[in-house]
């Protein structure tokens, strides 16, 4: 479904889109080889799945000290692949301090998500990240969602797990939409419910 307004939206915006399609496509493969799993194997996981584009505005906020544009969180996803029009975007550490991503202009971020974490068994890790905002210029940020379809149930990849048992419990999206919809997901991220005790 695309906006009638502004009319060149559905063009401009459609183009982006399928480029950044054709990159996940790229990426996930990549992913998948570093692995140790076959080229396609998250790829034919994500095949029938779905592609949201999110376009975001913070605008210029007189006391960017005491509020967020986004509260910290990961996202549910493959991979996001977003475009900023400045610094804005955060991510957490390791050691669990904020780092402030780099605007370099044209540039794309590419952030790791839940699905990712899981198949790989925690091998790759997912980004918790938000966003802060300033006094000075509104922010504007283009992100390309990508996620399994919605009935898929997901887990971690077999060859990751070997003998051992699993770090993370079997899930699906319907799962997912169940838990944000009664739970506080900035005090405890879906994610972090399906790990198991060993890992």
């Amino acid at each position: 479904m695309w906006p009638s307004n502004p009319p060149c939206y559905k063009d401009k915006v459609g183009k982006y889109a399928e480029a950044t399609h054709v990159l996940h496509k790229q990426l996930i493969e990549a992913i998948s080889e570093s692995l140790g799993l076959e080229k396609n194997y998250l790829q034919e996981q994500t095949e029938e799945g779905s592609q949201v584009m999110a376009v975001n505005c913070y605008p210029a906020c007189p006391e960017p000290e005491i509020t967020l544009g986004m509260p910290p969180h990961s996202d549910f996803g493959s991979l996001t692949i977003l475009l900023q029009s400045s610094q804005g975007l955060q991510i957490m550490d390791s050691n669990k301090n904020w780092i402030s991503v780099p605007y370099i202009e044209g540039a794309l971020i590419v952030q790791l998500g839940d699905q990712v974490e899981v198949m790989s068994n925690g091998i790759y890790k997912s980004v918790i990240h938000r966003v802060t905002v300033n006094k000075d210029y509104k922010r504007l940020s283009f992100a390309s969602l990508h996620s399994l379809p919605l009935h898929k149930r997901i887990s971690p990849a077999p060859e990751l797990v070997g003998n051992n048992a699993p770090a993370y419990g079997e899930f699906s999206f319907n799962d997912f939409l169940d838990y944000i919809s009664s739970n506080d997901c900035v005090q405890q991220r879906f994610i972090d419910t399906l790990k198991k005790s060993n890992s």
